[in-house]
Protein backbone atom coordinates (compact mmCIF):
# COMPACT_ATOMS: atom_id res chain seq x y z
CA UNK A 1 0.00 0.00 0.00
CA UNK A 2 1.53 3.61 -0.74
CA UNK A 3 2.10 5.79 1.81
CA UNK A 4 0.91 9.14 1.95
CA UNK A 5 2.52 12.03 3.61
CA UNK A 6 0.40 14.03 5.83
CA UNK A 7 1.18 17.46 7.81
CA UNK A 8 -0.68 17.45 11.15
CA UNK A 9 -1.06 20.57 13.60
CA UNK A 10 -1.33 19.80 17.58
CA UNK A 11 -1.27 21.29 20.80
CA UNK A 12 1.62 22.20 22.33
CA UNK A 13 0.79 19.68 25.36
CA UNK A 14 0.29 16.72 22.94
CA UNK A 15 3.81 17.02 21.13
CA UNK A 16 5.26 17.15 23.98
CA UNK A 17 3.63 13.93 24.90
CA UNK A 18 4.13 11.95 21.59
CA UNK A 19 8.25 13.23 21.75
CA UNK A 20 8.66 11.74 25.18
CA UNK A 21 6.53 9.07 24.37
CA UNK A 22 8.64 8.35 21.37
CA UNK A 23 11.67 8.22 23.00
CA UNK A 24 10.72 5.32 26.00
CA UNK A 25 9.89 3.58 23.18
CA UNK A 26 12.73 3.94 20.57
CA UNK A 27 10.05 4.63 17.73
CA UNK A 28 10.02 7.73 15.51
CA UNK A 29 6.78 10.20 16.07
CA UNK A 30 5.39 8.92 12.78
CA UNK A 31 5.70 5.48 13.80
CA UNK A 32 3.77 6.09 17.05
CA UNK A 33 0.94 8.25 15.41
CA UNK A 34 0.48 5.14 12.94
CA UNK A 35 0.21 3.01 15.52
CA UNK A 36 -2.10 5.23 16.95
CA UNK A 37 -4.40 5.44 14.02
CA UNK A 38 -4.47 1.72 13.30
CA UNK A 39 -5.70 1.04 17.36
CA UNK A 40 -8.12 3.93 16.44
CA UNK A 41 -9.14 1.38 13.51
CA UNK A 42 -9.01 -1.42 15.09
CA UNK A 43 -11.71 -0.53 18.36
CA UNK A 44 -13.96 1.18 15.57
CA UNK A 45 -13.98 -2.14 13.84
CA UNK A 46 -14.77 -4.14 17.09
CA UNK A 47 -17.44 -1.75 17.99
CA UNK A 48 -19.08 -2.24 14.96
CA UNK A 49 -18.92 -5.80 15.52
CA UNK A 50 -20.52 -5.64 19.12
CA UNK A 51 -23.26 -3.55 17.27
CA UNK A 52 -24.08 -6.45 14.91
CA UNK A 53 -23.76 -9.30 17.78
CA UNK A 54 -25.99 -7.21 19.85
CA UNK A 55 -28.43 -6.22 16.59
CA UNK A 56 -28.62 -10.36 16.16
CA UNK A 57 -29.19 -11.48 19.37
CA UNK A 58 -31.76 -13.50 19.98
CA UNK A 59 -32.40 -13.85 16.35
CA UNK A 60 -32.44 -17.37 16.44
CA UNK A 61 -36.68 -18.80 16.73
CA UNK A 62 -35.86 -22.54 16.86
CA UNK A 63 -35.24 -25.11 19.72
CA UNK A 64 -31.76 -25.79 20.75
CA UNK A 65 -28.91 -24.01 18.64
CA UNK A 66 -26.53 -26.49 19.24
CA UNK A 67 -28.44 -29.33 18.22
CA UNK A 68 -28.91 -27.73 15.21
CA UNK A 69 -25.89 -26.86 13.91
CA UNK A 70 -24.74 -30.48 14.96
CA UNK A 71 -26.90 -31.91 12.93
CA UNK A 72 -26.34 -29.21 9.60
CA UNK A 73 -22.84 -30.47 10.16
CA UNK A 74 -23.25 -34.06 9.99
CA UNK A 75 -24.53 -33.43 6.64
CA UNK A 76 -21.44 -32.29 5.39
CA UNK A 77 -19.88 -35.67 6.62
CA UNK A 78 -21.49 -37.57 3.96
Amino acid sequence: MASKRTIITLAEEDKIWLEKYSGLHHVSMAHAVREGIRKLKDAESQKTYESLVKKTSGVWRGDDGLKYQKKLRSEWQG
